[in-house]
């Protein structure tokens, strides 16, 4: 999919893993930056079973072994397979943070008064208190309809986005997680974070809150037009 526009959003998630990388190498900001991704998109996909009205053990079947026809079979096996991986994503998520803190809270404990002095107060505070640096953009907003859902949060052609809710340059998928994060946050704030040209060499960052709809009269639920960068 080379483009995204709001009436195009698929039936349901993709079965692509997300790139993990490698965790160990991440600092504990980086990690629990990763830890409420995961949460964020585990609280999407459950927005996607409660649309249909199921759960994680409602059976699909019908009583002689078919398919049931009044839901989407494919798409709710497709969500609860990968509810089940970002699960076990998070569980090896919590270990290792549980971890990164104890040994943090151990170097508190070993640090003398010298190195809490004034002149040591920079070398005392974990890395992950220096401001984060923002994610690299991922897609650029092509069009935005009037009086829709993307104008009403402040997206305008040109903004560089960031981060769609929990989907970034890393895991955006040829922007599938982003028509992911799009249907299951329908009626529900999504935070979308833009770098914008001002005209000069700074671009501004702007965190905007989009709530995609179906009832602003026009199609999809964004009204917006966005390209892979």
């Amino acid at each position: 999919m080379n483009t995204l526009h709001a009436p195009t959003i698929p039936s349901g998630p993709t079965t692509a893993r997300v790139a993990n990388g490698n965790n160990a190498q991440l600092s504990l900001g980086e990690l629990q930056r990763k830890k409420d991704n995961v949460e964020e998109e585990l609280k999407t996909l459950g927005n996607v079973l409660d649309s249909h009205g199921v759960d994680m053990n409602t059976n699909l079947l019908t009583s002689d072994g078919f398919p049931r026809a009044d839901i989407d079979v494919a798409q709710i096996r497709t969500t609860r397979a990968r509810i089940i991986h970002l699960r076990n994503d998070w569980k090896d998520l919590m270990a290792l943070i549980e971890t990164r803190l104890h040994e943090h809270f151990a170097s508190l404990q070993d640090t003398d008064a010298e190195s809490a002095s004034p002149a040591n107060v920079d070398a005392a505070l974990p890395r992950d208190s220096i401001p984060e640096t923002p994610d690299q953009p991922f897609a650029r907003v092509n069009t935005v309809v009037e009086n829709s859902p993307a104008a009403a949060a402040g997206l305008k052609p040109g903004d560089l986005i960031r981060n769609f809710g929990y989907v970034n340059l890393e895991n955006h998928d040829d922007l599938k997680k982003v028509a992911e994060c799009v249907q299951g946050n329908e009626g529900q704030n999504i935070l979308v974070k833009v770098s914008r040209s001002s005209g000069d060499s700074r671009a501004q960052e702007l965190r905007l809150t989009l709530m995609p709809r179906r009832d602003w009269g026009g199609r999809g639920l964004l009204g917006c037009h966005i390209l892979p960068l």
